[in-house]
């Protein structure tokens, strides 16, 4: 992994490699930003790049075509990935997974490229419809890995993505060991939501914060990368606003971004119309479909919540919808005001939080429709 790989993100480099040359690299780093913006590309990339380090003189070590290949491949016997999983009918009552169990998995989506969703590390798992952890399984497991000695003589690196998503057992005992680190360990975090992880942990790395990625940048890797012309690529970066996942959807078939659309256009005209059965069968739908899709959904929702509200004051360079949602915001945005543009957020927030914590979904999503409902009366 080079960082000719990453796109953009010059400035969290430039950070990043200052702390070499300065000799003032953390045992412990915690990249934050938005989603798309490359941060697990960042993360690998710095990785790869302090283990071709002397840890004692922050020089190169003597060039090994083993090494290159080992880790262009990202199997290099001392980085570490640490990532959420989930847990297979095929393992015992007593299992607690850990990353091992889907090595195989993890480095067959990893080698298609450093950017993809937990989605996609969900389909990859088989296990659409579960919610993904860090177990405290895994601090074990990373407690026996760091504790042998480098197998190259350098730093041992553990990047651990999503750290959010540990249990509180986990999360205690990976916090001893960042107190007291295996030597020449560094430990990078790939963070989306710091709020969640315990504050301990977060007073004891060093937060990048990583932006989302300059338009130029994703209109140039568009045109090097997936072939678009100048003109195309610079439309759909736009509409990414940052995000090179967004941007990736932008230039494939997505029937999921037109399902998401089809229940939004449902869900306002039925709780427009008052139509209580058919919001308990739409509500019921929403709730057949795997969590991690429904906070898709609910997420989509807030995001196209946001774009018709900024649809009512007729400026083109501050909405990014598409061709079919700014039909149906020609006629709705109305109803998304300064009135009621609050409370319908705060609702679709409260239902994200509640399918994020396991709430039964028919219940969430009926709820959801009904109070939908008395928002748009008052509009």
């Amino acid at each position: 992994m080079e960082w000719s790989e990453v796109i953009g993100q010059k400035e969290a480099q430039e950070r990043m490699m200052q702390m070499i040359s300065e000799r003032r690299l953390p045992h412990a780093l915690m990249l934050c930003g938005p989603v798309g913006s490359g941060k697990l590309a960042l993360a690998t990339a710095f990785a790869c790049h302090l283990l071709k380090l002397d840890p004692q003189t922050a020089s190169p070590k003597p060039y090994s075509a083993n090494m290159e290949a080992m880790l262009n491949k990202l199997e290099h016997p001392d980085l570490h990935f640490t990532y959420p999983t989930i847990k297979l009918p095929s393992m015992g009552s007593d299992h607690k997974p850990v990353s091992l169990d889907f090595a195989r998995e993890w480095h067959e989506l990893v080698m298609q490229g450093l950017y993809f969703s937990m989605d996609d590390w969900m389909q990859a798992m088989g296990g659409e419809n579960q919610q993904a952890i860090i177990t405290a399984g895994e601090s074990d497991e990373l407690v026996h890995q760091l504790s042998l000695k480098s197998s190259q003589g350098g730093y041992k690196v553990s990047v651990v993505w999503l750290p959010e998503r540990m249990n509180i057992e986990c999360a205690n005992k990976l916090l001893k060991l960042i107190e007291e680190p295996p030597q020449q360990t560094v430990f990078i975090m790939v963070c989306q939501e710091p709020d969640k992880l315990l504050e301990t942990i977060r007073s004891r790395v060093q937060r990048v914060d990583v932006k989302k990625i300059d338009d130029d940048s994703v209109r140039q890797a568009l045109q090097e990368r997936r072939g678009l012309t100048e003109a195309d690529a610079t439309r759909v970066a736009r509409r990414a606003n940052g995000n090179w996942l967004k941007a990736l959807e932008e230039i494939e078939t997505d029937s999921e971004k037109e399902l998401f659309l089809d229940l939004f256009k449902q869900l306002m005209r039925l709780s427009y119309q008052r139509k209580v059965r058919e919001l308990k069968q739409w509500s019921e739908t929403v709730a057949g479909m795997g969590r991690e899709k429904q906070k898709r959904f609910l997420e989509y929702f807030l995001q196209l919540v946001r774009e018709n509200f900024m649809y009512n004051f007729h400026r083109e360079e501050l909405c990014y919808m598409t061709q079919a949602e700014e039909e149906f915001a020609q006629n709705f945005a109305r109803f998304i005001n300064e009135a009621s543009i609050i409370p319908v957020s705060n609702l679709a927030n409260r239902a994200l939080r509640d399918i994020g914590q396991n709430a039964n979904a028919k219940i969430v999503f009926f709820d959801f429709a009904l109070q939908m409902i008395m928002l748009l009366i008052q509009k």
